[in-house]
């Protein structure tokens, strides 16, 4: 059967345990990105197959578990969550992202601009929406084949990645004054830690859902300045958990003020 961009499909040679979406068609060759998992991938045209596309995304789940962790006592207290900036290299993932932020109540900022040029880009979107936290992500894979994980051309976009934050860390060094979460699908976890990342993906070279950087910058933009956060807890929150992201012990970025506002009659 003939394929379209846009349409959404799984290879053969893995068992269909992935859906993708074609981003692009050359030659014999579709070229994919994941539709929960951040992660790009190419197969041949005989190698995959049609998908269905209802109920392909899981967020309304993801976002209701997460509602319902929160402690927050808005009875008593009022909050000034930090402010998120999210740099995605794929727009629909962006989209998605922002939604997240908006039904757990948090403000972010969002940008989508592809991989290879977030660094020349992050300084001026730094200084224009000054940030305490700042998502850089996309999509990544490392590719098995070759199978050195410390060599950084056999990854999709960590090198891209990696340049981005050393751009960011010139901004801002402190990694208390800016919170920067970093990667995608399979990157080299241990280069973009090294770089300057707070939180970085993947420790054990393993696909993250499109949420997780959402998830963790939510989590610390909700979470007390002055208080550090539970690590294991945190990272356990996203979908694979400390297989996929790993990072540092830091302080949340919400003030917590009391009273809430009170009417005057």
């Amino acid at each position: 059967m003939g394929f379209n961009i846009g349409d959404f499909v799984s290879r053969k040679s893995y068992n269909n345990d992935i859906i993708f979406m074609i981003k692009k068609i050359e030659n014999n060759t579709a070229y994919l990105a994941g539709v929960n998992l951040r992660l790009c991938a190419d197969a041949s045209i005989d190698d995959i197959v049609s998908v269905e596309n209802s109920n392909l995304f899981d967020d309304n789940s993801i976002i209701s578990k997460n509602i319902e962790k929160s402690d927050i006592d808005r009875n008593k207290y009022f909050y000034i969550p930090g402010k998120i900036l999210h740099i995605d290299g794929d727009e629909k993932y962006l989209d998605r992202c922002m939604n997240y932020y908006k039904q757990i109540g948090v403000k972010a900022n969002g940008v989508s601009i592809v991989e290879y040029m977030i660094s020349s880009k992050i300084k001026y979107l730094l200084n224009e929406y000054k940030p305490d936290i700042l998502v850089i992500t996309g999509h990544d894979s490392f590719c098995v084949k070759n199978g050195d994980l410390s060599d950084l051309s056999n990854y999709q976009n960590s090198s891209n990645f990696i340049s981005a934050i050393k751009e960011a860390r010139k901004y801002e060094k402190s990694q208390d004054k800016l919170i920067i979460i970093a990667g995608a699908c399979q990157s080299n976890y241990e280069e973009l830690i090294k770089a300057g990342a707070n939180f970085a993906s993947s420790p054990k070279r393993i696909n993250i859902h499109a949420l997780d950087p959402a998830i963790i910058a939510s989590s610390l933009a909700l979470s007390d300045k002055n208080q550090s956060i539970d690590l294991m807890k945190l990272l356990e929150s996203t979908k694979y958990g400390v297989g996929g992201m790993g990072g540092i012990i830091t302080n949340g970025t919400m003030y917590v003020g009391y009273p809430r506002w009170i009417k005057i009659q």
